[in-house]
């Protein structure tokens, strides 16, 4: 009994540190390449002269290249496998964040966010369909801990940007070159580590399918509409929430400190959200994590002030990077493991849709009105249909 006990124990450490492994994927697709950009969208704006149209279709770029990659990830992974364009997808991400420190001609970095866009979903997607492999005979709530665990990598990144761009930035806006180069080097250096554990994922046993079959697809169609007005909501707030807070009068040190408590929060609580999220049945799961995080965009809008954007911090932290891990811990619930990459690429193409959206939207609005607080109110209004669809999202067979 004694040996079986250290045996289910050396298993489970062997998990895990596969999990943080294909993490640091996690890490440099969300917390570096797509998160980090609203640390260095106000000195980016200020240097280059960046219209609020503008900043945000930088972010639409990268959302858009994302789905592209989202399509051809499941492609390739049918061809190749996921292991080896996890790779590839993981180094030339790190390439383009090193590289975006190189250029101030807004074509050559609207060029450079989408390339970032499509290598940054083979990065996340096949690092997802990876981690729902790593223990395929085991129980709902272990895989979902060690997906939550890979999602929480996006949110160490958060962590990791925020402590090393105001760093980059303390001789002034024109830092944001070396927030940029800093990033890469980062990314560079967990390269090795993450594609030792992605060697080390078991072969599944079955195929791998590249694209759904009509009936899944209209199995999953709550679950990606509810997804793709997530993407649309939460990203439109995250792109401007630093320039909304400079804007209400936050110091560099005060935002510094609200983007590290928004990670350190959401790293933390995307740990637990994956065992919780593993008992909710249908739509459930995605639905709460939706409405909280419709919840954290409030306080900094309805009262200007640190009290309010801490709380947001912490409320939206809480929330919005278990969004990533509740629609894959569904789609593995719903559908056999051979339809799990192409699920999980097609949930990320209605996702990436929805951030091409949210950016542009938030930036509109806020041109029109002189605003940036009323150009994030589109942000609850879409998280809380978001909610509404995934109620929709029926139980598995």
């Amino acid at each position: 009994m004694e040996i079986t006990r250290d045996v289910a124990r050396a298993s489970l450490q062997r998990e895990v540190l596969i999990a943080l492994g294909l993490s640091i994927g996690a890490a440099v697709a969300l917390g570096f390449s797509r998160f980090a950009y609203a640390l260095l969208l106000p000195p980016m704006r200020e240097t280059l002269g960046l219209s609020y149209v503008e900043a945000g279709a930088l972010n639409t770029a990268n959302a858009v290249g994302y789905i592209f990659g989202s399509l051809a990830a499941a492609l390739s992974a049918r061809r190749w496998g996921a292991k080896r364009p996890f790779q590839l997808g993981f180094l030339v991400s790190a390439l383009v964040l090193a590289l975006s420190a190189a250029t101030s001609d807004f074509t050559m970095l609207f060029l450079l966010r989408t390339i970032g866009g499509i290598s940054t979903a083979f990065a996340f997607i096949l690092g997802a369909a990876l981690a729902g492999a790593i223990c395929p005979g085991s129980s709902a709530e272990r895989k979902g801990f060690l997906v939550g665990l890979y999602v929480a990598g996006s949110s160490l990144g958060i962590v990791v940007s925020g402590i090393a761009v105001p760093f980059a930035l303390q001789e002034g806006p024109q830092g944001w070159r070396e927030g940029w180069m800093i990033l890469g080097c980062l990314a560079l250096l967990g390269a090795l580590p993450a594609a030792m554990a992605a060697r080390s994922v078991p072969a599944p046993a079955t195929g791998v399918s590249a694209m759904l079959r009509l009936a899944d697809f209209r199995r999953l169609t709550p679950a990606i509409l509810g997804y793709g007005l997530f993407g649309a909501g939460y990203v439109g707030w995250m792109t401007f929430i630093i320039a909304l807070l400079r804007d209400q009068g936050g110091s560099s040190g005060q935002t510094a400190g609200f983007w590290i408590l928004l990670g350190l929060t959401s790293t933390i609580s995307t740990l637990l959200w994956g065992r919780v999220l593993a008992q909710l049945p249908g739509g459930r799961g995605p639905a709460l994590i939706f409405f909280i995080t419709m919840l954290g965009t409030l306080p900094v809008l309805i009262q200007p002030g640190l009290f309010s954007a801490f709380l947001s911090a912490v409320v939206f932290g809480s929330s919005f990077m278990a969004g990533p891990a509740a629609v894959t811990i569904l789609a593995q619930r719903q559908l056999p493991a051979s339809a799990l990459t192409a699920a999980v690429a097609l949930l990320t193409v209605a996702f990436a849709l929805g951030q091409s959206i949210g950016p542009i939207l938030a930036g509109m609005i806020t041109d029109v009105t002189g605003q940036v607080a009323a150009g994030l109110w589109a942000s609850p209004a879409l998280l809380g249909l978001a909610a509404i669809a995934s109620l929709f999202q029926r139980r598995a067979d």
